[in-house]
């Protein structure tokens, strides 16, 4: 077996962690979720995950980070081969709302969020990725978009920042009170969004 350099197991070990994470802020949401919980799951020593990622806040932050950056390795692909609306649509709804794993995340999120109202740099760390993700979707539905001669009914980073909230809110009420169809309304907005006619040439 080869054996592997010691930045190769570094990677690896970051992996694992990231990894564990999710699993265990899915299982039992963020507040519940303990260092020792997350790097017994992974099979580490709490000492790597403040290692790698200072403790459970930075853990967080590197998900929905990687979460970011493969959401729009996806949606640029998805956009790039859209030749249609209705293909655009289907990019901008890809997840099914009512996924337990969805609800679950949406949860430990609201609970990231009432966590940090009190922690303004944690607060600033988290709302720096989002700024980040909704100005790369808001450029990218710019020009496909133009690509495509669609006329969209509000301004594409408003439209960005509705859509978020949107299906994080459709998400975590399945928690508490299942929508009767998330998926249709979520598509039905999107629909309203981008209505059926084009630009002009």
């Amino acid at each position: 077996m080869t054996r592997l350099t010691r930045a190769e197991q570094q990677r690896r070990t970051h992996e694992h962690l990231l990894a564990a994470g999710r699993q265990v802020f899915l299982r039992r949401g963020f507040l519940a979720a303990t260092v020792e919980e997350i790097a017994a799951d992974a099979r580490y020593t709490r000492g790597a995950v403040y290692k790698h990622f200072g403790g459970k806040e930075g853990l967080w932050l590197a998900i929905i980070e990687a979460d970011a950056d493969g959401h729009l390795r996806g949606l640029r692909e998805a956009l790039a081969q859209a030749t249609s609306r209705d293909e655009v649509i289907a990019a901008l709804n890809p997840v099914d709302v009512a996924d337990k794993d969805a609800a679950k995340w949406s949860a430990a999120a609201a609970e990231v969020l009432a966590a940090t109202a009190q922690q303004p740099e944690t607060a600033a760390l988290i709302a720096a990725i989002q700024r980040r993700h909704d100005d790369e979707v808001a450029s990218l539905l710019a020009e496909h978009t133009r690509r495509l001669r669609l006329e969209p009914a509000m301004p594409l980073d408003q439209a960005v920042v509705m859509l978020g909230a949107l299906g994080i809110g459709l998400a975590l009420r399945q928690t508490v009170a299942p929508a009767a169809d998330p998926a249709a309304i979520l598509t039905h907005v999107l629909d309203t969004l981008f209505p059926p006619y084009t630009r002009e040439p």
